[in-house]
């Protein structure tokens, strides 16, 4: 199953021209260019819609959120003052399982949410299983103390996610050591580290 699942986040990888996962980095390496039997020699020019479909799939990828949820919250970014594709960017990143992955407890987004669900991540001292849950500046994401102890963070807590994950970004302060980060403010787009042309999902959905 977990093999599986694997190929098809490298299948995702390559058709979306995104790592998606530490071994989607190493499939690119080796295979720089999209799946299939006709990867190496396609060529053909995309329609307007579907580089913005592509853009709208890629950022859904990064963040492995479902279809409605981005809607969701692209609904939301619309309301609110300022572009509205930075504002997207900026609520997805305030995901509490976002916010796992990117303090450097997990190694992907799919293990940041695993995480949450299964009960190992508090935010302000209380136990939240929502990866969806939002995170608001000044609060603190901690693993809770029992969890700790356990393999995969004692793994984390000694900073080895760092060799495939990008650098803490400045809205963060992690104390890795002892497993715990604090938004200390909103984060903007600039400083967020997903692969994708915001203004092109904005028109997807716009359209």
């Amino acid at each position: 199953m977990a093999q599986n699942r694997s190929r098809k986040q490298v299948r995702q990888s390559r058709a979306l021209g995104i790592a998606l996962t530490p071994k989607a980095v190493r499939y690119f390496e080796k295979r720089p260019y999209g799946p299939g039997e006709h990867g190496r020699s396609r060529r053909r020019q995309d329609s307007d819609y579907a580089v913005r479909l592509k853009e709208k799939q890629r950022l859904r990828a990064q963040y492995g959120i479902r279809e409605a949820q981005l809607r969701r919250t692209f609904e939301e970014a619309r309301r609110k003052e300022g572009l509205t594709g930075e504002n997207l960017v900026e609520l997805l990143e305030m995901r509490l399982d976002a916010l796992v992955l990117r303090s450097g407890f997990a190694r992907t987004i799919q293990q940041a949410r695993q995480f949450v669900v299964h009960r190992h991540i508090m935010v302000d001292g209380r136990i939240v299983d929502r990866p969806s849950a939002r995170v608001s500046p000044g609060q603190t994401l901690q693993v809770k103390p029992k969890s700790q102890t356990t393999v995969p963070f004692e793994i984390a807590a000694q900073g080895i996610h760092r060799d495939v994950l990008p650098a803490v970004p400045d809205y963060l302060d992690v104390n890795l050591e002892h497993l715990k980060a604090t938004l200390v403010r909103r984060p903007k787009r600039a400083e967020v580290p997903v692969t994708c042309d915001v203004q092109m999902v904005v028109e997807h959905y716009s359209r």
